[in-house]
């Protein structure tokens, strides 16, 4: 773990990780933040040759949180400049980032966190989900530490699947654990109405399905009634990947959509950090 502080040992199995607090190199003390008032938010991003696709999304979700959680603005411009400075640190231009946003304890300001690590590798294989009786709280907030989350993902992994599907006590399709889902249902994309976190893939699908004349939409899907759709997929910030399995009911992977989402995907502007 590289994050220029002495006294902050190195994490055996975890990838080489270079953290920041506001522009400088984190100390132990600034790690107290996060593993001892861990209430905030953060955004993920994937970093290619300093350039990252849905910036402004990104930048957008900070101050939005920000302002909901601490009643204060986050500085887009700023963030911006944090996190090409991480980079600068880490001496990498390609990367996986996540910008935190903390209020220590008896501070009015907000502590921004960048960390910087290898970049990920996307993955399209097709995935299995596990529903299970989950619905986040305050979903439309992206941040750290949720245990819901992280329970149900590794039950469903113990159970042999790649994922959890999180479904309300109603019977209706939310979100994956770390994932948005998608359904399509020969015409459209079909998003699930209900409360989820709107990922930044998510969006930029979103957009860029409507300027090529074929916009998705969103529909209440209950977990009875997914059998009725040709096909799912799931996005985070990694990329797109189809589902091949939910529960017991199966799915084709249709590859002509999934061939339209990465047209799509591939072409979001990318702005520069």
């Amino acid at each position: 773990m590289t994050t220029s502080a002495p006294d902050v040992p190195d994490v055996p199995g975890v990838p080489d990780l270079h953290v920041e607090f506001d522009g400088h190199p984190a100390t132990a003390e600034d790690l107290r933040i996060p593993a001892f008032a861990g209430f905030g938010h953060f955004t993920a991003m994937q970093v290619r040759d300093r350039t990252v696709r849905g910036l402004p999304l990104h930048l957008d979700r900070l101050d939005a949180a920000n302002r909901e959680l601490f009643g204060a603005p986050l500085d887009g411009e700023r963030v911006r400049a944090l996190i090409g400075h991480a980079l600068d640190g880490a001496g990498a231009r390609d990367a996986s980032v996540r910008v935190h946003g903390f209020r220590p304890p008896g501070s009015a300001a907000t502590v921004t966190m960048v960390t910087v690590r290898e970049p990920a590798r996307p993955d399209a294989a097709p995935r299995s989900l596990m529903s299970v009786p989950f619905a986040r709280s305050v979903p439309h907030i992206k941040r750290p530490g949720e245990f819901g989350q992280i329970y149900y993902g590794e039950q469903a992994g113990r159970a042999g699947f790649d994922e959890a599907l999180l479904v309300s006590p109603a019977g209706m399709v939310t979100e994956g654990s770390v994932t948005n889902i998608g359904f399509w249902d020969g015409a459209s994309v079909v998003w699930p109405d209900a409360p989820a976190l709107t990922g930044i893939t998510m969006a930029l699908l979103e957009r860029g399905l409507a300027r090529t004349g074929r916009p998705s939409v969103r529909h209440g899907v209950t977990l009875d009634g997914v059998g009725a759709y040709r096909a799912a997929f799931v996005t985070n910030s990694q990329g797109i990947a189809p589902v091949h399995r939910i529960d017991d009911t199966a799915f084709a992977v249709d590859e002509d959509l999934m061939g339209l989402l990465a047209r799509v995907y591939d072409d979001a502007p990318r702005e520069t950090v």
